[in-house]
């Protein structure tokens, strides 16, 4: 009985998944996703300097396609998303690893930079919980 009421669940779920639709994610969002997850890289806590370097370095080159992508993209040319029009009206923080290297600075420098803060702020800041 167990067994039957599992295949059968097993079963619906298959054929939900094979009638839903694919989400599709343009280059924007793609782009937007790799740059959340080298800040996320960037920002943990639990990572050693080395680890954080060669992670961020495998995230910088991976940025550094997707942004050439959106860069070359012509189906985003007249579309006006949100998405699209918060990613060209803010392009250093949006297209980070190229911005970073016309400034010579590190990614995780220039990201900095341009929230306003500096390694002088971060040193003098305290860690407490909330």
């Amino acid at each position: 009985m167990k067994n039957n009421l599992s295949l059968l669940i097993m079963a619906g779920l298959i054929g939900l998944g094979a009638t839903a639709s694919p989400a599709a994610a343009g280059s924007v969002e793609n782009l937007e996703r790799e740059r959340a997850i080298m800040l996320e890289t960037m920002l943990k806590s639990d990572l050693t300097p080395q680890e954080r370097h060669e992670k961020v370095r495998v995230s910088k080159r991976r940025l550094i396609d997707l942004e050439r992508i959106v860069l070359r993209d012509k189906s985003i040319t007249g579309r006006n998303s949100p998405a699209v029009k918060r990613a060209f009206a803010n392009y250093d923080l949006t297209f980070l690893a190229h911005a970073s290297t016309e400034k010579n600075l590190l990614v995780t420098d220039h990201w900095l930079e341009q929230l306003g803060l500096t390694s002088q702020n971060i040193m003098a800041s305290a860690r407490r919980r909330r």
